[in-house]
């Protein structure tokens, strides 16, 4: 099937879904996209018992989407600047230290804990994975995903310090668990002899070093040419180069293209914004912005829904994702505590319940989806195994955490009045 023939699809069904969600249903748009798109799909699936070739054609269609490539490689740069635009750089300062440990410490933490703990719980249902591979898990389930969170959390009314805590942490820890995940992936398919500590920091430097040296570089030039003129059509236009280019760039030099387009977005969205745009420029750039993520958004979470076509569910391994659910949660628990009580005692103060918000709030997305169906067909069953597990955490965490993170803020906002 044809790009365009893909395109015109999904846009089609995004925007019938969108309709009904918002028309009838009225919840968050990209949840509510995600939900509806997954009750089709089940539907689908059932009415493809009785009528085989109506579920092939379906199938067909899903399989012929390579989600990694439309997210990895094209969704996510506009999605992460988008995001990053509209963060205050000041607010994200005063953060630093607890979106630093959660973005770095915490991922790498809960790499190797949800990790371990998958491989036992394998071991009991009988599912055979090697130990390497659940680690790979542990590295894609652990990152909070930017889209995911960066869209639910316009609708959760946090306070500000709170939502730029979890915000700063999502669009940063990408990049680390990336690493992490390519590190991993490395060792469980060539053996873990052929992978030094220098060979994994020189890539961590590469890959997280470059890629923010790369979004500071072009950041500046962006800036500077949108300070030499007055005229939204090309100022737009400009940022909207900024992010093709660059992102094409940094993945062809092995840097990290998140991390350059985070960079980058802040930036803009900051220096560029107060000293080289004027108020109609900024209107402009904004909605612009904010419509490219809106779309995006909404194809992203449909395509979430519609990925349960190629999947093979079995009974051990839906049971495994169940259980991994609370125990993912509990090691974010265990990481975003740690960090909160470490900063705590160098006298850093934050809001009751943070604890718990940080942890609710680690919604997990598209881009660990992403990154399981990359992962390479030598692991055999444990690919199929591990995508499986973390469709099942994903549709959780998008669906109740989701749904349930603004009741959550409220009620911790409430007791602190």
């Amino acid at each position: 099937m044809e790009f365009l023939d893909i395109t015109a699809i999904l846009l089609t069904l995004a925007a019938l879904f969108a309709y009904v969600n918002h028309r009838y249903i009225k919840l968050p748009i990209t949840i509510g996209i995600m939900l509806i798109s997954l009750i089709v799909s089940l539907l689908m699936i059932m009415v493809g018992q009785f009528i085989p070739a109506f579920d092939d054609t379906a199938q067909e269609f899903v399989a012929s989407i390579d989600f990694n490539e439309a997210l990895m490689n094209c969704m996510l740069s506009y999605l992460l600047f988008a995001g990053a635009l509209h963060v205050n750089l000041n607010e994200l300062k005063q953060q630093k230290r607890i979106v630093a440990l959660m973005a770095t410490l915490g991922v790498t933490i809960s790499t190797f804990a949800v990790g371990t703990a998958a491989y036992y719980i394998f071991g009991i249902l009988d599912v055979h994975i090697p130990y390497a591979w659940c680690l790979v898990f542990g590295a894609l389930i652990a990152p909070t995903d930017p889209v995911a969170v960066l869209g639910i959390l316009k609708t959760a009314g946090a306070p500000k310090s709170l939502e730029t805590k979890i915000t700063g942490e999502s669009l940063f820890n990408d990049g680390v668990g990336v690493v992490i995940y390519l590190v991993l992936v490395g060792i469980a398919t060539t053996g873990i002899g052929n992978v030094t500590v220098s060979s994994v920091a020189h890539d961590f430097l590469l890959e997280a070093g470059g890629g923010i040296l790369l979004g500071l570089a072009l950041g500046y030039i962006c800036y500077k040419m949108l300070k030499s003129i007055d005229n939204y059509h090309v100022e737009v236009l400009l940022t909207l180069a900024l992010v093709t280019a660059g992102y094409r760039f940094a993945m062809f030099y092995h840097l990290s293209g998140p991390l350059a387009m985070v960079v980058a977005g802040l930036m803009i969205g900051n220096h560029a914004r107060e000293n080289a745009m004027s108020e109609q420029t900024r209107n402009n750039v904004d909605t612009f912005w904010e419509l490219i993520d809106e779309v995006l958004n909404a194809i992203l979470f449909l395509l979430i829904g519609l990925e349960i076509f190629i999947l093979d569910f079995s009974t051990p391994v839906l049971i495994a994702g169940i259980i991994l659910i609370p125990v993912s949660l509990l090691v974010r628990y265990i990481s975003s505590g740690s960090a909160v009580l470490l900063l705590g005692k160098m006298g850093k103060e934050f809001t009751p319940g943070v604890i718990k918000i940080l942890t609710w709030g680690g919604i997990r997305g598209g881009i660990s989806v992403a990154l399981a169906l990359a992962i390479p067909k030598e692991a055999g069953d444990a690919r199929t195994h591990i995508l499986v597990v973390t469709y099942v955490i994903v549709i959780f965490s998008i669906s109740v955490q989701g749904l349930t993170l603004k009741s959550l803020i409220s009620k911790a906002l409430a007791k602190n009045k």
